[in-house]
């Protein structure tokens, strides 16, 4: 299991279903273009370890989170709302009320799909900085960016619309880049993403 360096890794919470997917993906390129560590459940696989251990052990392993809300609807099979992105909200916080050391120093950004929605299913983080990113990809990247600019101590970083140029230029070559590294691109696990990532930044260098 590979150690990533704690102050530049970005935990990722957000649905995995197939309509966010564009969001996510989104999410995850500005993270990677701007220089930091991606991390989220998906990464890996092992079925000797119960899912929240390995969510856990992934938020104990960074200092940023980024957690999208937005998805509150009712799921059309079961009739109920899904509990994962919230729960996973409440263990970032927590760890960094109650955890000791360097855990105190984490650092939170809250995306919603529209200003104050949140204030109707989750109102006890009524008072945080939620922003809204109107379920526009593109508005994502500007709110990840803004926020990592803010937070970081990285003192030159560069401005939204230039990522935002980039991450366009980058779904523009995805199906190439998958079709190079022989990746179905439908069915791309979350290193793979990653990687069509990596793969894009060495052959487009800013």
């Amino acid at each position: 299991m590979t150690a990533y360096p704690y102050a530049s890794s970005v935990f990722i919470n957000g649905p995995f279903t197939h309509d966010f997917k564009p969001m996510f993906r989104a999410m995850v390129f500005a993270v990677v273009d701007l220089g930091f560590i991606p991390r989220c459940a998906l990464e890996e696989i092992d079925g000797g370890a119960t899912r929240i251990w390995k969510i856990n052990r992934i938020i104990e392993a960074c200092k940023l989170g980024i957690h999208d809300i937005s998805n509150m609807e009712l799921d059309a099979e079961s009739g109920l709302p899904r509990f994962n992105m919230p729960f996973e909200l409440g263990l970032f916080l927590g760890a960094k009320r109650f955890g000791e050391g360097r855990q105190k120093t984490k650092r939170v950004l809250i995306m919603d799909s529209a200003p104050y929605r949140y204030q109707a299913a989750l109102s006890d983080v009524s008072g945080q900085d939620i922003q809204s990113h109107a379920g526009k990809p593109e508005q994502a990247i500007r709110c990840v960016r803004d926020w990592l600019c803010n937070i970081s101590s990285r003192k030159r970083m560069p401005g939204a619309s230039l990522v935002v140029g980039r991450y366009r230029n980058y779904e523009a070559d995805f199906p190439d880049i998958c079709a190079a590294l022989q990746f179905d691109e439908d069915i791309l696990t979350f290193n793979d993403l990653w990687e069509t990532m990596t793969e894009w930044q060495k052959a487009n260098a800013s």
